[in-house]
């Protein structure tokens, strides 16, 4: 078990993580509770009220994040080669079409999201077998597969993200780093909160969002109001 250093003692003794926080207040506390050597992300879970194993309470979706992730994310642009200026000119970091789908056909996935077209899924569908356990299939609820592949790009390489539900009824996503001040990572986390509630299932009975946490890499869960409004 690892030896927990004596400044990280001093800053969990100071808190009681049983308190239920605001967002900024919850935000103060993983910063203040997180000593690592690296700029570990800072991560929001919540617990929703569905049954995932029930299509019509599958929750999925997208949300640009106000002040990104603090991640660099890595994009794969298939697409035709009339396309590939402008993929590359929107910051894509890899084009192509023919030669990716066969890299990839032999494993190679070093990249974080792939943004495709309508006009070549037929061959990009045959990769479901590599991408889709990775979570890289492209997706056009996600705004992976579009006509306007330049757009697709830029809203990623500034924050925009996918998420779903798990089979547990969790949401789990990255809002920021720890360098990020607490008010950055407390508008990030509401985002999500808010695109969330935005799609709640109209056959989701009872309570929707049951319990929301915010936890860096190497921290302890500060549990978050689950009515929160604000990112104060």
């Amino acid at each position: 078990m690892a030896k927990i250093s004596k400044k990280r003692k001093e800053s969990l003794a100071k808190h009681d993580l049983t308190e239920v926080r605001s967002l900024l207040e919850a935000a103060k506390v993983v910063k203040d509770i997180t000593y690592t050597k690296f700029d570990a992300s800072v991560d929001i879970d919540v617990r929703l009220g569905v049954d995932p194993r029930k299509a019509d309470q599958m929750v999925r979706g997208v949300a640009t994040l106000p002040h990104g992730t603090g991640k660099t994310v890595r994009v794969l642009a298939l697409v035709t080669p009339d396309k590939e200026a402008e993929a590359l000119a929107a910051g894509a970091d890899f084009v192509g079409l023919d030669d990716y789908i066969s890299k990839i056909e032999k494993g190679w996935t070093d990249i974080d999201v792939i943004i495709t077209m309508p006009a070549v899924m037929a061959k990009v569908g045959r990769l479901g077998r590599v991408l889709g356990p990775r979570g890289l299939m492209p997706n056009p609820k996600s705004g992976t597969v579009t006509t306007d592949v330049a757009k697709a790009v830029q809203e990623v390489k500034a924050g925009k993200i996918d998420f779903k539900v798990d089979k547990t009824g969790i949401i789990h996503c990255s809002v920021g780093k720890v360098s990020f001040d607490e008010k950055m990572l407390a508008e990030n986390a509401l985002e999500i909160i808010q695109t969330l509630g935005r799609l709640k299932p109209s056959s989701s009975k009872g309570t929707y969002i049951k319990s929301i946490t915010l936890s860096s890499t190497m921290s302890p869960a500060v549990p978050v109001d689950s009515q929160v409004n604000s990112a104060n």
